[in-house]
């Protein structure tokens, strides 16, 4: 007799259960979203740091490499920005900037800030 009393209990707790489901899973995929626009974005920093503190580059020629390789990660990070390069002492900063894509765009907007920063490349006399 009890088993007739429990008949869609189960349907009623899936519907009761699903939008959490739902909104846990979405959740999952943006922050997956979020880290690697900020790996993208990290990279592109380094990229730029690392072309522009070589020995006889051209002073901005880091944010010619940073452009390219955001250009060919897709579209994990959109406005983005590329500040740089800062000469600070014997080393240059570059500071890439946006927006991480989101599953749902008009809900909210994930601002990305990377820095790399390295020292310039310099001939300097052995023992002096």
């Amino acid at each position: 007799m009890a088993r007739q009393r429990d008949r869609g209990s189960s349907t009623i707790e899936m519907a009761i259960l699903w939008p959490a489901v739902v909104a846990m899973l979405f959740g999952a995929i943006q922050t997956a979203c979020y880290f690697t626009a900020r790996t993208v974005a990290l990279t592109a920093a380094q990229t730029a740091v690392t072309a522009e503190r070589q020995l006889g580059a051209g002073q901005g020629v880091g944010e010619r490499y940073a452009a390219d390789l955001i250009a060919r990660s897709g579209d994990w990070l959109r406005e983005t920005t590329i500040e740089g390069p800062e000469y600070a002492g014997d080393g240059v900063t570059y500071h890439v900037r946006g927006e991480a894509i989101s599953l749902v765009p008009w809900l909210a907007t994930f601002e990305v800030n990377q820095t790399a920063h390295g020292t310039l490349e310099r001939w300097t006399e052995v023992g002096r």
